[in-house]
């Protein structure tokens, strides 16, 4: 049997929250992110606010009766958040680009999968499925640098990274979407 996409729309999803939990953990508590208990427990509390946010859209991956993937996202607003990572995001970018760029675009917030997952096409079938309506093309994530597989898996999805922390840094890098206006005007790594 094959991996069936579902997506949702709101609250809806939170009948899958102890589910996407278990599939937090198994993404992100292992390295390079090395999230503990506490992370979970926030992502969990996160998701119940997230699902009322302008926007919202979630999609699960589901085989065999099991979630094993998901990937959430929203419309960011504005004025720019400025709680979580978005002030490195507007920091690498500027006010104008961020305001630009960013506000009333897609925000994918969350992608992940089990790792027994990983390498079968289900992280773009996911990410695919949060941005099919993006508004006017527009959709934006970001990622922290300690993951050079992340990396490069957004880089083979044709997102333009548009923020370039050291290397060697605990930042985060913006990455626009394969279909945002502004790719173009992205600036390159040095």
């Amino acid at each position: 049997m094959g991996t069936e996409i579902l997506t949702f729309d709101g609250s809806g999803l939170l009948a899958h929250a102890d589910a996407l939990r278990s599939v937090y953990a198994d993404a992100f508590c292992a390295p390079p992110w090395n999230e503990d208990a506490g992370r979970v427990a926030e992502f969990t509390r996160r998701l119940a606010a997230d699902v009322h946010r302008p926007g919202f859209t979630a999609a699960t991956a589901v085989q065999d009766g099991e979630i094993v993937g998901f990937a959430t996202a929203w419309t960011t607003g504005s004025p720019f958040p400025t709680d979580r990572c978005y002030p490195q995001a507007a920091a690498g970018l500027g006010v104008e680009r961020t305001a630009e760029w960013l506000c009333g675009a897609r925000e994918i917030d969350e992608l992940a999968v089990r790792p027994t997952a990983h390498g079968t096409g289900l992280a773009a079938r996911l990410l695919e499925a949060v941005i099919e309506d993006e508004p006017g093309g527009r959709s934006w994530l970001l990622t922290s640098v300690r993951s050079g597989r992340a990396l490069s898996f957004y880089r083979r999805q044709g997102w333009t990274q548009a923020t370039h922390p050291s290397p060697a840094g605990n930042g985060i890098a913006v990455f626009l979407g394969p279909r945002h206006p502004a790719r173009a005007l992205a600036p390159r790594p040095l």
